[in-house]
Protein backbone atom coordinates (compact mmCIF):
# COMPACT_ATOMS: atom_id res chain seq x y z
CA UNK A 1 0.00 0.00 0.00
CA UNK A 2 1.53 3.34 -1.06
CA UNK A 3 1.19 6.55 0.92
CA UNK A 4 -1.77 7.76 -1.13
CA UNK A 5 -3.64 4.50 -0.60
CA UNK A 6 -2.91 4.92 3.09
CA UNK A 7 -4.24 8.47 2.96
CA UNK A 8 -7.46 7.35 1.26
CA UNK A 9 -7.85 4.56 3.82
CA UNK A 10 -7.32 7.06 6.64
CA UNK A 11 -9.94 9.41 5.20
CA UNK A 12 -12.36 6.48 4.87
CA UNK A 13 -11.84 5.38 8.48
CA UNK A 14 -12.21 8.91 9.80
CA UNK A 15 -15.41 9.34 7.79
CA UNK A 16 -16.84 6.00 8.89
CA UNK A 17 -16.15 6.84 12.55
CA UNK A 18 -17.81 10.24 12.15
CA UNK A 19 -20.83 8.76 10.36
CA UNK A 20 -21.25 6.13 13.05
CA UNK A 21 -21.36 8.84 15.71
CA UNK A 22 -23.99 10.73 13.76
CA UNK A 23 -26.26 7.68 13.51
CA UNK A 24 -25.89 6.42 17.06
CA UNK A 25 -29.14 5.78 18.93
CA UNK A 26 -30.41 4.61 22.32
CA UNK A 27 -31.70 1.07 22.81
CA UNK A 28 -35.25 2.27 23.49
CA UNK A 29 -35.43 4.24 20.22
CA UNK A 30 -38.77 3.59 18.50
CA UNK A 31 -37.34 4.47 15.09
CA UNK A 32 -34.81 1.65 15.20
CA UNK A 33 -36.10 -0.05 12.02
CA UNK A 34 -35.35 2.88 9.75
CA UNK A 35 -32.11 3.82 11.54
CA UNK A 36 -30.83 0.27 11.12
CA UNK A 37 -31.62 0.49 7.41
CA UNK A 38 -29.79 3.82 7.21
CA UNK A 39 -26.76 2.39 8.99
CA UNK A 40 -26.80 -0.73 6.83
CA UNK A 41 -26.43 1.29 3.64
CA UNK A 42 -24.22 4.07 4.98
CA UNK A 43 -21.64 2.64 7.38
CA UNK A 44 -18.36 1.01 6.30
CA UNK A 45 -19.42 1.12 2.68
CA UNK A 46 -17.41 2.07 -0.38
CA UNK A 47 -14.10 3.89 -0.77
CA UNK A 48 -15.50 7.23 0.51
CA UNK A 49 -14.20 9.04 -2.57
CA UNK A 50 -16.66 11.91 -2.15
CA UNK A 51 -15.67 12.38 1.47
CA UNK A 52 -12.01 12.18 0.49
CA UNK A 53 -12.45 14.98 -2.06
CA UNK A 54 -14.19 17.16 0.52
CA UNK A 55 -11.54 16.46 3.15
CA UNK A 56 -8.57 16.94 0.84
CA UNK A 57 -9.82 20.18 -0.69
CA UNK A 58 -10.70 21.30 2.81
CA UNK A 59 -7.16 20.54 3.92
CA UNK A 60 -5.73 22.49 0.97
CA UNK A 61 -7.96 25.44 1.83
CA UNK A 62 -7.07 25.43 5.52
CA UNK A 63 -10.39 24.11 6.86
CA UNK A 64 -10.70 22.80 10.39
CA UNK A 65 -10.98 19.03 10.60
CA UNK A 66 -14.43 19.13 12.22
CA UNK A 67 -15.80 21.60 9.70
CA UNK A 68 -14.62 19.64 6.67
CA UNK A 69 -15.69 16.34 8.20
CA UNK A 70 -19.25 17.52 8.76
CA UNK A 71 -19.56 18.37 5.06
CA UNK A 72 -17.86 15.12 4.06
CA UNK A 73 -20.41 13.18 6.12
CA UNK A 74 -23.28 15.13 4.60
CA UNK A 75 -22.26 14.34 1.04
CA UNK A 76 -21.80 10.64 1.88
CA UNK A 77 -25.32 10.58 3.34
CA UNK A 78 -26.73 12.01 0.13
CA UNK A 79 -24.77 9.48 -1.90
CA UNK A 80 -26.02 6.56 0.21
CA UNK A 81 -29.61 7.79 -0.12
CA UNK A 82 -29.23 7.91 -3.90
CA UNK A 83 -27.97 4.33 -4.03
CA UNK A 84 -30.82 3.03 -1.87
CA UNK A 85 -33.39 4.65 -4.16
CA UNK A 86 -31.49 3.69 -7.32
CA UNK A 87 -31.77 0.01 -6.37
CA UNK A 88 -35.52 0.07 -5.66
CA UNK A 89 -37.85 -2.06 -7.81
CA UNK A 90 -39.37 1.08 -9.34
CA UNK A 91 -35.92 2.23 -10.47
CA UNK A 92 -33.10 -0.17 -11.46
CA UNK A 93 -34.48 -3.07 -9.40
CA UNK A 94 -31.04 -4.30 -8.30
CA UNK A 95 -30.77 -6.96 -5.61
CA UNK A 96 -27.15 -6.33 -4.64
CA UNK A 97 -25.08 -3.31 -3.71
CA UNK A 98 -21.44 -3.33 -2.57
CA UNK A 99 -21.40 -7.09 -2.33
CA UNK A 100 -24.45 -7.51 -0.09
CA UNK A 101 -28.24 -7.46 -0.53
CA UNK A 102 -29.68 -4.06 -1.44
CA UNK A 103 -31.38 -2.13 1.34
CA UNK A 104 -34.89 -3.01 0.13
CA UNK A 105 -33.98 -6.71 -0.01
CA UNK A 106 -32.75 -6.62 3.57
CA UNK A 107 -35.31 -4.29 5.21
CA UNK A 108 -38.27 -4.20 2.84
CA UNK A 109 -39.20 -1.61 0.25
CA UNK A 110 -41.01 0.76 2.64
CA UNK A 111 -38.16 0.96 5.14
CA UNK A 112 -35.62 1.35 2.33
CA UNK A 113 -37.59 4.23 0.86
CA UNK A 114 -37.80 5.92 4.26
CA UNK A 115 -34.12 5.24 4.98
CA UNK A 116 -33.16 7.05 1.79
CA UNK A 117 -35.44 9.97 2.63
CA UNK A 118 -34.04 10.10 6.17
CA UNK A 119 -30.43 10.12 4.98
CA UNK A 120 -31.12 13.01 2.63
CA UNK A 121 -32.77 14.98 5.41
CA UNK A 122 -30.05 14.09 7.91
CA UNK A 123 -27.40 15.39 5.52
CA UNK A 124 -28.75 18.92 5.79
CA UNK A 125 -29.17 18.59 9.56
CA UNK A 126 -25.49 17.59 9.67
CA UNK A 127 -24.44 20.70 7.75
CA UNK A 128 -26.46 22.97 10.03
CA UNK A 129 -25.00 21.35 13.15
CA UNK A 130 -21.43 21.83 11.92
CA UNK A 131 -18.97 24.26 13.55
CA UNK A 132 -18.84 26.40 10.39
CA UNK A 133 -19.93 30.03 10.21
CA UNK A 134 -23.50 30.87 9.23
CA UNK A 135 -22.32 32.07 5.82
CA UNK A 136 -20.46 28.82 5.20
CA UNK A 137 -23.48 26.77 6.27
CA UNK A 138 -25.77 28.67 3.90
CA UNK A 139 -23.37 28.19 0.98
CA UNK A 140 -22.88 24.51 1.83
CA UNK A 141 -26.62 23.85 2.03
CA UNK A 142 -27.16 25.58 -1.31
CA UNK A 143 -24.33 23.63 -2.93
CA UNK A 144 -25.55 20.28 -1.66
CA UNK A 145 -29.19 20.99 -2.50
CA UNK A 146 -28.41 22.02 -6.07
CA UNK A 147 -26.15 19.03 -6.63
CA UNK A 148 -28.83 16.67 -5.28
CA UNK A 149 -31.90 18.14 -6.95
CA UNK A 150 -33.64 18.40 -10.27
CA UNK A 151 -30.75 20.30 -11.84
CA UNK A 152 -28.27 17.87 -10.33
CA UNK A 153 -28.34 14.18 -9.40
CA UNK A 154 -32.11 13.68 -9.56
CA UNK A 155 -32.24 15.46 -12.89
CA UNK A 156 -29.63 13.06 -14.22
CA UNK A 157 -31.64 10.10 -12.93
CA UNK A 158 -34.75 11.40 -14.71
CA UNK A 159 -32.84 11.71 -17.99
CA UNK A 160 -31.44 8.21 -17.42
CA UNK A 161 -34.89 6.70 -16.90
CA UNK A 162 -36.26 8.52 -19.93
CA UNK A 163 -33.39 7.21 -22.06
CA UNK A 164 -34.03 3.53 -21.44
CA UNK A 165 -34.90 1.63 -24.58
CA UNK A 166 -33.79 4.31 -26.99
CA UNK A 167 -30.57 5.61 -28.48
CA UNK A 168 -29.30 8.97 -27.23
CA UNK A 169 -26.45 11.05 -28.62
CA UNK A 170 -23.13 11.87 -26.99
CA UNK A 171 -24.21 15.33 -25.84
CA UNK A 172 -27.27 13.97 -24.05
CA UNK A 173 -25.22 11.19 -22.48
CA UNK A 174 -22.64 13.72 -21.31
CA UNK A 175 -25.35 15.82 -19.67
CA UNK A 176 -26.86 12.73 -18.04
CA UNK A 177 -23.52 11.68 -16.54
CA UNK A 178 -22.55 15.21 -15.49
CA UNK A 179 -25.74 15.37 -13.45
CA UNK A 180 -26.33 11.82 -12.23
CA UNK A 181 -22.74 11.06 -11.21
CA UNK A 182 -20.73 14.23 -11.64
CA UNK A 183 -22.86 16.71 -9.72
CA UNK A 184 -22.25 15.14 -6.32
CA UNK A 185 -18.52 14.69 -6.96
CA UNK A 186 -18.25 18.35 -7.96
CA UNK A 187 -20.21 19.28 -4.84
CA UNK A 188 -17.76 17.27 -2.72
CA UNK A 189 -14.83 19.34 -3.98
CA UNK A 190 -16.78 22.58 -3.58
CA UNK A 191 -17.79 21.69 -0.03
CA UNK A 192 -14.15 21.24 0.92
CA UNK A 193 -13.40 24.66 -0.53
CA UNK A 194 -16.32 26.16 1.38
CA UNK A 195 -15.14 24.62 4.66
CA UNK A 196 -11.78 26.35 4.21
CA UNK A 197 -12.92 29.60 2.58
CA UNK A 198 -10.77 28.83 -0.48
CA UNK A 199 -9.93 31.62 -2.92
CA UNK A 200 -11.45 31.87 -6.40
CA UNK A 201 -8.49 30.19 -8.10
CA UNK A 202 -8.73 27.13 -5.87
CA UNK A 203 -12.51 26.94 -6.23
CA UNK A 204 -12.26 27.09 -10.03
CA UNK A 205 -9.55 24.42 -10.12
CA UNK A 206 -11.47 22.20 -7.72
CA UNK A 207 -14.63 22.45 -9.83
CA UNK A 208 -12.81 21.68 -13.09
CA UNK A 209 -10.90 18.82 -11.50
CA UNK A 210 -14.07 17.26 -10.09
CA UNK A 211 -15.98 17.75 -13.37
CA UNK A 212 -13.37 15.75 -15.28
CA UNK A 213 -13.03 13.27 -12.41
CA UNK A 214 -16.77 12.64 -12.30
CA UNK A 215 -17.15 11.99 -16.02
CA UNK A 216 -14.09 9.72 -16.10
CA UNK A 217 -15.55 7.84 -13.12
CA UNK A 218 -18.86 7.29 -14.91
CA UNK A 219 -17.17 6.15 -18.12
CA UNK A 220 -15.23 3.59 -16.07
CA UNK A 221 -18.52 2.46 -14.51
CA UNK A 222 -19.85 1.85 -18.02
CA UNK A 223 -16.74 -0.15 -18.86
CA UNK A 224 -16.94 -2.25 -15.68
CA UNK A 225 -20.60 -3.02 -16.37
CA UNK A 226 -19.48 -5.11 -19.34
CA UNK A 227 -16.03 -6.30 -18.22
CA UNK A 228 -16.33 -7.03 -14.48
CA UNK A 229 -18.26 -9.59 -12.43
CA UNK A 230 -20.79 -9.53 -9.60
CA UNK A 231 -18.16 -10.88 -7.21
CA UNK A 232 -15.64 -8.15 -8.07
CA UNK A 233 -17.98 -5.23 -8.65
CA UNK A 234 -20.32 -5.98 -5.74
CA UNK A 235 -23.43 -5.31 -7.81
CA UNK A 236 -25.05 -6.90 -10.86
CA UNK A 237 -23.26 -6.43 -14.16
CA UNK A 238 -24.91 -6.13 -17.55
CA UNK A 239 -27.74 -4.04 -16.10
CA UNK A 240 -27.15 -1.27 -18.65
CA UNK A 241 -27.69 -3.69 -21.53
CA UNK A 242 -30.63 -5.31 -19.76
CA UNK A 243 -32.28 -1.89 -19.38
CA UNK A 244 -31.32 -0.93 -22.95
CA UNK A 245 -29.30 2.07 -21.85
CA UNK A 246 -26.94 4.05 -24.03
CA UNK A 247 -23.49 4.20 -22.43
CA UNK A 248 -20.04 5.37 -23.41
CA UNK A 249 -19.27 1.77 -24.34
CA UNK A 250 -22.29 1.39 -26.62
CA UNK A 251 -21.57 4.74 -28.28
CA UNK A 252 -17.79 4.59 -28.60
CA UNK A 253 -16.80 0.98 -27.93
CA UNK A 254 -14.50 -0.23 -25.15
CA UNK A 255 -11.33 1.27 -26.61
CA UNK A 256 -13.01 4.60 -27.36
CA UNK A 257 -14.48 4.77 -23.84
CA UNK A 258 -11.10 4.02 -22.30
CA UNK A 259 -9.45 6.73 -24.40
CA UNK A 260 -12.00 9.30 -23.26
CA UNK A 261 -11.56 8.33 -19.61
CA UNK A 262 -7.77 8.62 -19.91
CA UNK A 263 -8.06 12.06 -21.52
CA UNK A 264 -10.33 13.30 -18.75
CA UNK A 265 -7.98 12.01 -16.06
CA UNK A 266 -5.11 13.92 -17.66
CA UNK A 267 -7.24 17.07 -17.73
CA UNK A 268 -8.21 16.65 -14.08
CA UNK A 269 -4.55 16.38 -13.06
CA UNK A 270 -3.65 19.43 -15.11
CA UNK A 271 -6.35 21.54 -13.43
CA UNK A 272 -5.24 20.72 -9.89
CA UNK A 273 -1.52 20.92 -10.71
CA UNK A 274 -2.02 24.51 -11.85
CA UNK A 275 -2.86 25.61 -8.29
CA UNK A 276 -1.33 23.01 -5.98
CA UNK A 277 1.36 20.35 -5.98
CA UNK A 278 -0.99 17.63 -4.79
CA UNK A 279 0.08 14.04 -5.30
CA UNK A 280 -3.00 12.59 -3.61
CA UNK A 281 -5.50 14.21 -5.98
CA UNK A 282 -3.42 13.25 -9.03
CA UNK A 283 -3.20 9.68 -7.74
CA UNK A 284 -6.96 9.63 -7.06
CA UNK A 285 -7.58 10.60 -10.68
CA UNK A 286 -5.18 7.95 -12.01
CA UNK A 287 -6.88 5.36 -9.80
CA UNK A 288 -10.07 5.72 -11.82
CA UNK A 289 -8.40 4.03 -14.78
CA UNK A 290 -7.24 1.01 -12.78
CA UNK A 291 -10.16 0.44 -10.41
CA UNK A 292 -12.07 -2.83 -10.62
CA UNK A 293 -15.06 -1.88 -8.52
Amino acid sequence: MNRFEEQLAAYAKQTNDALRERLAYKNDCLQVAVIDAMRYSLLDAGKRLRAALALEFGRLAGATRDGAMALACAVEMVHAYSLIHDDLPCMDNDDFRRGKPSCHREFGEANALLAGDALLTHAFETVMASPLSDAQKVEAVGTLAKASGVFGMIGGQVIDLGSEGRRIDGNTLGTLCALKTGALLRASARLGCIAGNADDAMRSAADSYARCYGLAFQITDDILDVTSSLETLGKPIGSDAENEKTTYVTLYGLSGAREQAARLVDEAKAYISAVADNGFLCWAADMILTRDH
